[in-house]
């Protein structure tokens, strides 16, 4: 029998996104987000939602761009610290030892050792409450050559990105494959 739960944020699982953005004073800063997620495939659209007292939700809305960079779960210590510290505080860059790199094409730095990468420029945001959310447009993606299979597109496994899971707080890695899209389901349809 179900049981009945309190209304919270308990979709599992959630994205572990690094946010790139530059403060006013051009200073690169990262911080990781859970709320976020595709939100368009024609043009193509990614959104983050922020809390107004983040030191990104500023900086996003001053320049009107961010990055998002996918850790590999060989980075979930740098990707917690990420969410943890607050970049008014402190160089996050400097102090996890990563490199912050500048988008050719959006206002707003990436991190360089994560294996995918995606530019967005913000078209529109939405305040929801006690977050605003930031909807992108993604008009460039980097990834890393050793990621793409043969035709250029970025393998999961390859990547090896980390989820969360918001009513437990653990970061987990992705297991493999349990089916082909769009053909598994295809047994019920006969």
């Amino acid at each position: 029998m179900k049981q009945s739960i309190k209304p919270n944020t308990l979709a599992m699982p959630t994205p572990v996104w690094c946010v790139g953005s530059y403060d006013k004073n051009g200073k690169p800063n990262v911080m990781t987000i859970a709320w976020g997620g595709i939100c368009c495939s024609a043009p193509p659209m990614l959104t983050v939602s922020l809390r107004k007292a983040t030191y990104t939700y500023g900086s996003i809305m001053e320049r009107g761009a961010y990055t998002v960079s996918i850790p590999s779960a060989k980075h979930a210590a740098e990707a917690d610290y990420f969410g943890i510290a607050s970049g008014k505080n402190s160089d996050k860059f400097a102090v996890s030892g990563l490199t912050p790199v500048r988008s050719d094409v959006v206002d707003a730095p990436y991190v360089e050792e994560f294996p995918l990468i995606f530019e967005c420029k913000v078209v529109e945001t939405v305040e929801l409450g006690l977050h605003t959310q930031f909807v992108g447009e993604i008009v460039g993606i980097k990834a890393d050559e050793d990621i793409l299979n043969e035709k250029g597109m970025p393998m999961m496994g390859a990547v090896n990105p980390i989820v969360f899971a918001h009513a437990t707080r653990e970061y987990r890695g992705i297991g493999g494959v349990v089916g082909s899209g769009f053909k598994i389901g295809k047994k019920f349809m006969e």
